[in-house]
């Protein structure tokens, strides 16, 4: 006898859009009384995400938004890892991105470097060694130690300024001039004194993306330190521009061949072609990264030093599942590209940048204030100085396309500049370039003629509905009852205060 069981289904089984999960409110701001279904949890977090930009539309970020197939199976088989072999993926890493950057490093010999969450967390562990190095040396001369300045230009990210906060250290900024948007090497030398833990030099500006003249700043520095005694060195800030300067511009001299050049940061998740939230930073030997930093733990297993903020995420292996997959990632582009495939993208990248270039300067209202050599960015004023609030109006008139293109004032004695800038990723092509400018030419139009007045005046048109008339055959009629124009509301917003160093 076959029996048959009638099971009734509960809400949680149900059609997620046919359960109360859609129609009830969830609490956003703590934890909820009860369980939901897992499909009506993933649905509901899906439907959110839709309201997403599209990063691929992300001007504004220098973050990498695609990599290969292969690379993300990669990353998902590695997504739940918490013990992976990280002595030794990113030991690989650490020389191969030494050698590239010309560190004295002999055949067999290991690179001094440490993988770290984004170059934010490089940038304080590279300060926080020439701020040791600099207290260890004024104590054993019997100097004050209690005043360390770093020397930079106004154009840094605001990682340095968090840095100078958080561990004491003055900043000390270049000004930057009108022509002039980077650091001027022989006054940033010229603010150099006993105090100084260093000199920071970047390599792609976050704000222009040129590179600053690195070399100038060696020699400059060296002179004065032979003429002082002083032994200050330089870090450099690669961030955006050390995955770019040694394929597009190997005879730019920047980096270890520099004899000051103590250590660089540099992004993997920049152009370095991998997902958010990896970075590295390189020290020139073991000399430079001072012994009673480093911390030593064997409770995992073994030895393992330690050289982080974040220990969860370790320096020779990984706790933390995201920047285990981070690495394998950085590792799959490096044996998968090698220097002819980052050397073709990098071209690539350049080549759309030219188009965008071209074609901005075409419609003969913009002034390109970026460099031909640097990151792959087009960064751009209005011609005339009257038109600087159009800039803002502009990037909001191209969000209507779904482009994000952030718009800024420039740091201190340069606010009256309104900046637009475009960044050029490795899933930025020409047709989506040329997309791009037939949407700016509309955006141009769509504002000239708001500042005419508009080519359709608005009205507001109040209607009444009633019953059709007998024998009609319409549904209803309506009765204009209030018509008006609409008389737009113009406001300005003055920007005092502050600098537009986030703009990455």
């Amino acid at each position: 006898m076959v029996l048959t069981h009638v099971q009734e289904l509960d809400e949680a089984s149900a059609a997620v859009f046919a359960s109360r999960y859609v129609q009830d409110p969830l609490p956003r701001y703590e934890l909820g009384e009860k369980s939901i279904s897992k499909d009506a949890a993933y649905q509901i977090i899906h439907d959110e995400l839709l309201l997403d930009s599209s990063p691929r539309l992300n001007l504004a970020s220098f973050v990498t938004t695609w990599m290969e197939p292969e690379c993300d199976k990669l990353m998902l088989e590695a997504i739940n890892k918490n013990y992976a072999d990280m002595d030794e993926y990113p030991n690989r890493c650490v020389n191969i991105i030494a050698r590239l950057f010309n560190a004295p490093v002999d055949a067999g010999e290991k690179a001094v470097g440490v993988g770290t969450v984004g170059s934010s967390e490089a940038i304080m562990l590279a300060g926080l060694a020439f701020k040791r190095r600099w207290q260890n040396r004024r104590k054993a001369a019997g100097k004050p130690y209690d005043k360390p300045n770093i020397v930079t230009g106004a154009n840094v990210q605001v990682c340095w300024e968090k840095f100078a906060r958080y561990f004491e250290v003055e900043l000390k900024e270049v000004k930057l001039r009108e022509g002039c948007y980077v650091m001027d090497p022989d006054e940033a030398v010229r603010m150099v004194d006993e105090n100084t833990i260093c000199v920071a030099a970047i390599l792609g500006s976050t704000l222009t993306g040129e590179f600053e003249d690195v070399r100038r700043v060696n020699d400059l520095l060296a002179a004065k330190n032979k003429r002082t005694g002083w032994d200050t060195p330089i870090h450099v800030d690669a961030a955006s521009g050390g995955f770019i300067a040694p394929f597009l511009y190997p005879e730019l001299e920047w980096d270890f061949r520099l004899p000051l050049v103590k250590s660089i940061n540099v992004s993997g998740h920049k152009y370095g072609l991998v997902y958010a939230g990896v970075g590295w930073v390189i020290w020139r030997n073991k000399e430079d990264l001072p012994e009673d930093l480093i911390f030593h733990i064997n409770y995992l297993g073994a030895d393992q030093p330690t050289f982080t903020l974040n220990f969860s995420k370790g320096t020779t292996r990984s706790r933390l599942p995201h920047w285990s997959s981070q690495i394998i990632a950085q590792y799959y582009q490096f044996l998968r590209l090698g220097f002819e495939g980052y050397r073709n993208v990098m071209e690539n990248c350049m080549e759309s940048t030219r188009t965008l270039r071209e074609g901005l300067e075409r419609m003969g209202r913009f002034t390109i204030i970026s460099k031909e050599q640097g990151v792959p960015l087009v960064a751009f004023t209005f011609k005339d100085r009257k038109d600087a609030p159009l800039a803002f109006r502009l990037s909001s008139e191209l969000r209507r396309f779904g482009w994000i293109v952030p718009a800024y004032t420039m740091p201190a004695d340069l606010e009256h500049m309104a900046v637009l800038r475009v960044v050029v990723r490795e899933d930025f092509g020409r047709p989506l370039a040329e997309r791009f400018l037939s949407h700016v030419r509309m955006a141009l139009g769509e504002l000239d003629d708001a500042a005419k007045g508009g080519p359709v005046p608005r009205m507001r048109v109040t209607i009444e509905l009633g019953p059709a008339a007998k024998g009609s055959s319409e549904e209803a009629t309506a009765r204009v009852v209030k018509r008006e124009a609409v008389v737009a509301v113009h406001r300005s917003v003055s920007l005092t205060g502050g600098k537009t160093k986030g703009v990455c």
